[in-house]
């Protein structure tokens, strides 16, 4: 049996797609598309407006960070969730306290950041190993251009690189999010299957009956 379509407004012809996935993607696409403008809002401060933007480049990261955290632990998941609930309100707090605080966070974090998600990656295996070598790589070039700066510039100055560099990982993290965002959103647009007489759509999220 063909597949239901429907013709869009642009003439092209969409797929019908069924209730829960037209629903899972309705309500997460515009959470994914504010959370990747607000990774760009903070990386661009941050770049521009110097030690302020620094300040405020940290805390926002800590409070995403926090909340997926606490996420974490309400699903369960204590291992992951609790660390970083934790070290998302230390860099809230640093944040707060000082631009020396923020700097010497940063300066800290960022490698750290670095390393664990290499980790990470590494660990799933696969094809994901080529993006943990190369990330390793960029772990180690970061770390020692951090390290080279403290030592010949000072640690203010290897503050402010860290402070870049963390930024531009920010704007790189936000372009997933908002590609993923815009594929959500095509789905969320797309004809809903019609029901079957008699069907309580128990079985649509796993396939359909026939799954």
């Amino acid at each position: 049996m063909a597949t239901p379509t429907a013709t869009g407004t642009a003439g092209r012809t969409l797929r019908a797609v069924t209730r829960s996935e037209h629903d899972a993607a309705r309500r997460a696409w515009p959470v994914r598309a504010a959370l990747g403008v607000a990774l760009l809002v903070l990386a661009a401060v941050a770049v521009l407006t110097g030690d302020l933007g620094a300040r405020l480049l940290l805390g926002g990261l800590g409070l995403l960070a926090a909340a997926r955290g606490a996420v974490l632990l309400r699903a369960g998941a204590t291992p992951a969730g609790a660390p970083a609930l934790l070290l998302g309100a230390a860099a809230v707090a640093a944040a707060a306290v000082s631009v020396v605080a923020t700097g010497w966070a940063l300066l800290a974090g960022v490698p750290l950041v670095l390393v664990v998600a290499t980790a990470v990656v590494v660990a799933r295996g696969g094809t994901a190993r080529r993006a943990g070598a190369a990330l390793a790589v960029w772990t180690v070039l970061v770390g020692g251009l951090l390290a080279g700066t403290a030592a010949v510039q000072g640690t203010g100055r290897a503050a402010d690189v860290a402070t870049v560099v963390a930024a531009l990982a920010t704007g790189l993290a936000a372009v997933p999010l908002l590609v993923g965002a815009a594929a959500l959103r095509s789905v969320a647009v797309r004809p809903v299957l019609a029901r079957p007489a008699g069907c309580g759509g128990c079985a649509c999220g796993a396939g359909g009956c026939g799954a």
